[in-house]
């Protein structure tokens, strides 16, 4: 199959610079990584403006503009890092995990328990530190995971991308999956990770959030009520440059006693209130640059094209 020229270099342009930050060491890696959004921040001043006034409708106008600054460098920082760290994903392993994720090993066993008990599980892991991290940590536990991502406009970027998530999880195609698929999944002992705070574009569920009311997709919460499972919420934090923290919640389980609509709001509420409260602690281990920022108001009049239990269209999936 051909692809545009256009296509072809900017994988080449992708290619080159994978392998140039896996021939680094790591510190060096990630020194690279911070020159790209050194530059990006101070002189291209990338979304600058529009990150500042977000943070700024979620802190207050009176917010001081040095700690919005600071705030909105240190998420594109981490963001540059978190690339830099997906090029090297294949290096990632057991010992990489415990050396940079010291607090992972030993909330395994509570994972895998619940996972024993009920048959599966869904992990929601906000976008904070680097979230992707909670994949790979899971997979060389042991723990199967996979989850849902949509494609990128590039084909060939698009494929690579997912190439390095698998190295920690098995990638479904956004729209190309069913419930039925899922739910068979958890059932036989996986592990669905979702990004939860990911504003869907078509009405479903209002839930404050942030000082305002956000619209989330059901999909985490449906995902668990069909298959009877619990939801994980998990936080990842960056310590510094190379040490990363993690914070295991209290999991969430379904309520037979409710109708689906109310626990699915339940169930998405009760992670969203655990997000905002590590966002307001630790605002810039968020990632404040997101295209669909959160809390955009939607489209009421597509209130009919929000998808069914059985469509993961417009969900909020990884």
């Amino acid at each position: 199959m051909r692809h545009r020229f256009q296509y072809r270099l900017e994988y080449a342009a992708l290619c080159l610079t994978a392998a140039l930050l896996k021939a680094l060491p790591y510190r060096a890696a990630l020194t690279a990584a911070w020159c790209s959004a050194a530059f990006i921040f101070h002189v291209c001043r990338f979304r600058r403006r529009e990150t500042l006034r977000r943070i700024r409708e979620v802190f207050g106008p009176d917010y001081p503009a040095c700690d919005a600054r600071r705030i909105a460098w240190l998420s594109l920082r981490n963001m540059s890092f978190n690339l830099a760290e997906m090029m090297r994903a294949p290096d990632i392993d057991r010992a990489w995990i415990d050396r940079h994720i010291p607090a992972f090993a030993a909330y395994v066993p509570q994972v895998q328990a619940l996972i024993q008990r009920y048959g599966g599980a869904v992990i929601t892991v906000p976008h904070m530190g680097n979230w992707d991290l909670a994949g790979w940590a899971c997979h060389q536990y042991g723990i199967r995971m996979f989850s849902i991502a949509g494609k990128q406009k590039n084909p060939l970027v698009n494929d690579w991308v997912n190439r390095q998530r698998e190295t920690g999880m098995a990638i479904l195609e956004r729209g190309g999956g069913t419930l039925k698929q899922i739910i068979k999944l958890l059932r036989n002992g996986n592990v669905l990770a979702i990004l939860p705070d990911v504003r869907v574009y078509t009405p479903d569920l209002k839930i404050p959030f942030l000082g305002s009311t956000a619209n989330f997709g059901r999909g985490m919460a449906m995902f668990a009520i069909a298959a009877k499972v619990p939801v994980i919420p998990a936080i990842l934090r960056r310590d510094g440059w190379t040490r990363h923290g993690f914070d295991l919640l209290p999991p969430i389980f379904p309520d037979p006693a409710l109708d689906k609509e109310q626990d699915a709001r339940r169930i998405t509420g009760q992670v969203l209130a655990q997000v905002e409260a590590a966002i307001r602690k630790t605002p810039e281990q968020w990632f404040w640059y997101n295209k669909r920022w959160v809390l955009t108001p939607v489209r009421e009049d597509r209130a009919g094209d929000r998808p069914t239990d059985t469509d993961l269209k417009g969900e909020n999936n990884v």
